[in-house]
């Protein structure tokens, strides 16, 4: 029988404290994940090196008794927290969840950046440090420096849930001596993040875009009836299908919270998006990385007409402060739309 679900419009989940706690695991994509699965490039010793240094993380995952904020001389190994810099599309994002799969303790907790200031937002800041209080381990996926608040807010949080007994492993895009910089200048800032690097075990993790080795270039482009047609066949089959114009879906995710996107796409087979074209709003650009990384970690096909849709970031936005950003989405993006 055919899905009824016709267009992602459809869908307006609202923002629910309890449902974001309850969605702090890794997502279905990294369900299984396991350092076993983690297959390092041979042409990058750090991807090995870390894969072995992580999962030693994981294993000696006892209570920390110095805080986030203690500047002492203890080793690598006795650090509270593990951050893995490298580029996108090296597994970051899969040895995290490994570590989290591997550790042991009943309460222990994995999401965004996003996903955890969003629950402050939700909560009140002493209410979400209670709800992550006790738990063993936090991963935290995607550290944003996106505003400076937040991640003073991010750095505060962490320094009391280390202090009693949480152990932390996260990844980004930056080192954590480099955090901010060339975006924000207060020193303050500066002063909060280096504060907080001094008390990671960071790991540099090379190599190339996995997601690339094997596709490179363009998103592909289809036709709008090309774009008709497989969606209808794909709807006579049963499958949860949705079909929004480009510009309907930016306008319908700035009436969502970020938050509960991956309770947007939950469940759907295939999104179609027609008459893509370039964005030049930085605001639309940036609801949609955080769109389509709920959509990559969900791994639904993407099928849309219009400009290839790789090549939305108009203007200068790929070489502003959110250019890691913009390549990350591109490069899923690409990956996406080579699955239909």
């Amino acid at each position: 029988m055919p899905a009824t679900l016709t267009s992602l419009r459809d869908r307006s989940p609202s923002l629910d404290a309890s449902a974001i706690v309850a969605g702090l695991v890794p997502p279905p994509q990294f369900a299984d994940a396991s350092f076993d699965s983690y297959i390092p490039d041979p042409d990058f010793e750090s991807q090995a090196a870390a894969r072995d240094r992580l999962e030693s993380f994981a294993s000696s995952g006892g209570p920390i008794k110095t805080g986030l904020f203690t500047r002492s001389k203890k080793d690598d190994s006795t650090r509270p927290g593990v951050y893995l810099d490298g580029g996108f599309g090296v597994g970051k994002t899969h040895l995290l969840a490994a570590a989290w799969h591997a550790s042991g303790g009943r309460k222990k907790f994995f999401g965004t950046f996003l996903q955890y200031t969003s629950l402050v937002g939700a909560l009140g800041f002493a209410n979400a440090v209670d709800a992550l209080r006790g738990s063993s381990l936090i991963c935290i996926d995607e550290f944003e420096l996106d505003d400076p608040g937040d991640t003073m807010m991010m750095t505060r949080m962490l320094g009391e849930l280390v202090a009693g007994g949480t152990r932390v492993a996260a990844t980004s895009n930056t080192p954590p001596h480099a955090l901010g910089e060339g975006r924000f200048a207060a020193a303050d800032f500066l002063r909060e993040i280096h504060a907080l690097a001094a008390n990671f075990d960071t790991l540099r993790i090379d190599g190339t875009d996995y997601r690339k080795r094997s596709v490179e270039g363009e998103a592909p482009v289809r036709t709008n009836a090309e774009v008709a047609r497989t969606v209808e066949a794909q709807r006579e089959l049963g499958q949860v299908v949705t079909l929004d114009t480009f510009d309907g879906l930016l306008a319908h995710l700035a009436t969502v919270h970020p938050s509960v996107y991956p309770r947007l796409v939950a469940n759907v087979n295939l999104i179609a998006l027609t008459d893509v074209h370039v964005i030049m709003n930085q605001t639309d650009a940036l609801r949609l990385v955080a769109f389509i990384d709920r959509v990559y970690d969900a791994q639904i096909p993407l099928l849309a007409s219009g400009v290839p849709i790789s090549t939305v970031f108009g203007g200068d936005m790929i070489n502003g402060g959110y250019r890691k950003k913009y390549l990350r989405c591109m490069s899923r993006l690409i990956a996406l739309t080579n699955m239909v």
